[in-house]
């Protein structure tokens, strides 16, 4: 547990980020007074990132461009959505960034979902997938929703519960004697 008021960015004014980040610090901080602020700041890779290494990075820049804008924080999150193609298949994952004022980062990445053909084609044409979401499923804002989570698990996983595990994980090392 920590002993004060803990300041956390989160590097997006997405509801489902800020959820994932306000529930992940909840789990690993419990008892702890968070005040999570959302921050829009770039993350300098494309908007629908095509790579695991272009995703993980623009986790690690909107980190960086975050701890440059408001520096009095005590973490900075930073979490980013991406693409890539195993096997000639697009799948669908997340990088999320954290660093802390003491100086510590960690990341980790989430789960790969398969994206079914359809949305390979339009993720391939470099469709953002939120965007190829909406369209191959007829939804609106879908990445203010469930994402393509929910919708190919009828909501057994969702968008925010895949962030939220995924960011529970890259707290282990600042509630981890181990990394002490």
């Amino acid at each position: 547990m920590l002993d004060k008021a803990v300041k956390v960015i989160v590097t997006s004014h997405n509801p489902v980020k800020i959820a994932a980040v306000r529930e992940a610090f909840a789990v690993q901080f419990p008892g702890s007074e968070m005040q999570v602020i959302p921050l829009a700041v770039e993350s300098g890779v494309a908007d629908q990132p095509m790579s695991d290494a272009e995703t993980r990075q623009g986790a690690l820049n909107r980190v960086a461009n975050a701890r440059r804008e408001a520096p009095a924080a005590d973490f900075w999150v930073g979490l980013e959505g991406g693409l890539d193609l195993f096997d000639g298949r697009l799948v669908a994952f997340a990088w999320m960034a954290v660093a802390s004022r003491d100086g510590r980062d960690s990341q980790t990445r989430s789960v790969t979902l398969p994206l079914p053909p359809r949305g390979q084609k339009r993720g391939a044409d470099g469709l953002e997938l939120g965007d190829a979401n909406d369209r191959v499923f007829s939804t609106l804002n879908s990445k203010q929703g469930g994402g393509a989570f929910g919708l190919l698990t009828d909501g057994l996983m969702t968008r925010e519960s895949i962030y939220t595990q995924t960011l529970i994980l890259a707290l282990v090392p600042y509630v981890h004697d181990l990394w002490s």
